[in-house]
């Protein structure tokens, strides 16, 4: 095959000296891939990415109440806390606690708190249930909004559901979360 003095064949084409910066720049796309998805087998198995987005995960169990501007009672066992983020953020904390201890407890985290059900409770489901918004608009605030009780209470709304398991145990489940 001859060629010509602008590197092209005789057969024509492109001069061949062009295909060497060609084949550089697809070899980038090449070499890149491969590379991309061991950084992303590696994170998930270190855990990166694992249970994401949403799945829960343990929440230090002072953390839970806090973000609905609660604190976990003096006398709570058992206790188990976790947290879901993704859009929004949910809290949510499981623990029992002597019964004679919940309205106390409840008024001091709520003052404005009705003791009894509220509309978002389902019937029998709970012995004292609660569903009380945060926000400055919200009719059932219970005398707190975020932002002005604790720089960490940020929560839009919290419910409470309390369980009795006998005349001294209350089974008590805390969830804060935003909307």
């Amino acid at each position: 095959m001859a060629r010509r003095a602008d590197g092209a064949t005789d057969r024509g084409g492109a001069p061949r000296r062009l295909g060497w910066p060609v084949a550089a720049v697809l070899a980038v796309p090449v070499a890149v891939a491969p590379a991309t998805v061991g950084v992303l087998v590696a994170q998930v198995a270190g855990g990166a990415l694992a249970g994401e987005p949403g799945s829960p995960r343990k929440a230090p169990c002072a953390e839970a109440p806090a973000f609905g501007g609660a604190k976990l009672p003096a006398g709570a066992s058992e206790a188990r806390c976790t947290v879901r983020t993704w859009l929004d953020t949910d809290y949510e904390a499981r623990f029992r606690m002597p019964r004679a201890d919940v309205p106390g407890w409840l008024g001091a985290a709520y003052p404005n708190a009705p003791l009894s059900r509220t509309p978002s409770c389902a019937r029998d489901s709970a012995d004292i249930c609660l569903g009380l918004g945060l926000n400055e608009g919200d009719g059932n605030c219970a005398g707190r909004v975020p932002g002005r009780t604790d720089p960490g209470f940020g929560a839009s709304a919290v419910q409470v559901t309390v369980k009795y398991e006998g005349p001294d145990q209350a089974l008590v489940t805390f969830t804060a979360f935003t909307v």
